[in-house]
């Protein structure tokens, strides 16, 4: 029959002052709980043939013999507390032996009422256990570039502001990698230094940038100052022009830029311009267009009550009453007219008639329709011819007859002025049936201004 196992925990009592857990001691010199050897401090601790082994915070009773008196130990078995294992040739109706009777407490020496403190604490005066402050004693292990912080019981060696710890040593943080600055920043041991772009003034908090606003006070432009953030920017009345500098402002000599700002000439002046005429003309009302002075209406003229006042571009004309001459005669106003009994009259125009026009000169564009010409009066089975008589040696007009009864003269080529052209115009009516063929003329004088407005 196998001897029942007894396992048997022993609790050992060190008085309530002991700082460490039943079965352990604290060791004077190092403070730490150090497990007691039961098996070795207490003798007979197992009775009979029961074995003593030493546990973790207890002991262990196992038998000494096992199968004939060899000694065996169970290096499988678990160890439960209070758990003993049944004799195999027992019957199961009774597994467990009763229980032994109680050992007498050891004769263990007792450590009295002196009070034992934990390592990083002594005793004070009054028999309590306070804090050692190993950093006002020097009592730590800090290097130079750390600075030490106690705890309770102990210390921890830490780092200035701008240092971290790696590896026991202190470092330099590199708070520019990390955008502690808002714009420029400098890293120096242990620290930082931000600085902003131009055009910004470091805030109170000496991180953060704000913008400078260079336009209020003083100004610093030729003349518009606005701000920007960071920056500002120059603008200048109208009529200049920013300089290379971007700060001074210089006049815009606007006549340079186009020919078309006046239409005849136009005059520069500090921060603007402004249009002239030629004699004869006047500013229009957009500041830029020259119009013509109507020198027989505003009376601005020289001509006698006996003559015609005909104005035109640039100037005007006083005209004489129209005097037929031989074999002409008056018809009516500026008409004269050749009789029929007249035998002078047979080869000559039957009537000439005298227009007046004016017309501009210079870069007029051609071709261009300047008169219209057609009869009065149609006759059956007449048919008319227009023709240029005579006036137009330049050859800077000709006539394009535009239907049965009328004709156009066309201006072909540009004509300079001043001067006056005389054109005799010529409708020559041809009638078969009555063996009739007649003319009249149109006697057009134009005035030719110098400019082609």
């Amino acid at each position: 029959m196998f001897s029942a196992l007894l396992l048997i925990l022993l609790h050992f009592h060190l008085g309530s002052t002991q700082p460490c857990s039943q079965g352990f001691h604290a060791d004077q010199q190092t403070g730490q709980c150090i497990d007691i050897d039961e098996c070795r401090l207490f003798p007979n601790t197992c009775r009979g043939d029961m074995r003593c082994i030493n546990q973790n915070g207890g002991y262990l009773c196992v038998p000494r013999t096992f199968g004939g008196g060899t000694t065996y130990a169970r290096p499988n078995s678990p160890s439960f507390p209070g758990l003993t294992y049944p004799d195999s040739s027992v019957s199961f109706s009774n597994p467990f032996p009763p229980a032994p009777v109680p050992v007498p407490a050891p004769n263990f020496p007792t450590p009295g009422r002196s009070i034992l403190c934990r390592f990083g604490y002594v005793m004070s005066e009054d028999n309590q256990c306070v804090d050692i402050d190993e950093c006002a004693t020097d009592a730590h292990q800090c290097n130079p570039t750390q600075i030490c912080i106690n705890t309770d019981g102990g210390y921890t060696c830490s780092c200035t502001d701008g240092y971290w710890l790696v590896e026991g040593q202190c470092l330099d943080i590199d708070e520019c990698r990390y955008g502690y600055c808002q714009q420029l920043c400098a890293n120096v041991p242990g620290s930082y230094s931000c600085t902003c772009n131009p055009g910004f003034i470091l805030n109170s908090d000496s991180r953060s940038c704000q913008d400078v606003d260079e336009c209020d006070g003083e100004n610093p432009c030729g003349h518009n100052c606005f701000n920007t953030y960071g920056s500002f920017l120059c603008r200048c009345d109208t009529g200049f022009e920013l300089g290379a500098d971007g700060i001074t402002c210089e006049d815009m000599d606007e006549c340079g830029f186009s020919d078309f700002l006046c239409q005849h000439k136009c005059v520069n002046q500090p921060g603007s311009y402004y249009c002239i005429c030629p004699q004869g003309y006047s500013i229009f009302e957009d500041g830029r267009e020259c119009q013509d002075i109507n020198e027989c209406e505003t009376g601005n003229n020289n001509c006698t009550s006996a003559q015609v006042c005909f104005n035109f571009q640039a100037g005007y004309k006083c005209l004489d009453p129209v005097n037929c001459e031989e074999p002409y005669i008056e018809l009516g106003e500026n008409r004269c007219m050749c009789p029929a009994d007249n035998i002078g009259c047979r080869e000559k125009p039957f009537t000439i008639l005298y227009k007046y026009m004016d017309m501009a000169g210079g870069g007029r564009s051609v071709p261009t329709d300047v008169f219209q010409m057609q009869a009065t009066t149609r006759y059956p089975g007449a048919y008319y011819i227009f023709q240029i008589k005579s006036g137009n040696e330049g050859r800077e007009f000709y006539m394009r007859q535009t239907g049965p009864i009328s004709a156009t003269l066309v201006l072909t080529r540009p004509i300079k002025g001043p001067q006056e052209v005389v054109l005799d115009l010529e409708m020559v009516t041809v009638n078969s049936v009555v063996n009739f063929r007649g003319s009249s003329v149109i006697r057009l004088i134009i005035f030719v201004s110098e400019h082609s407005f």
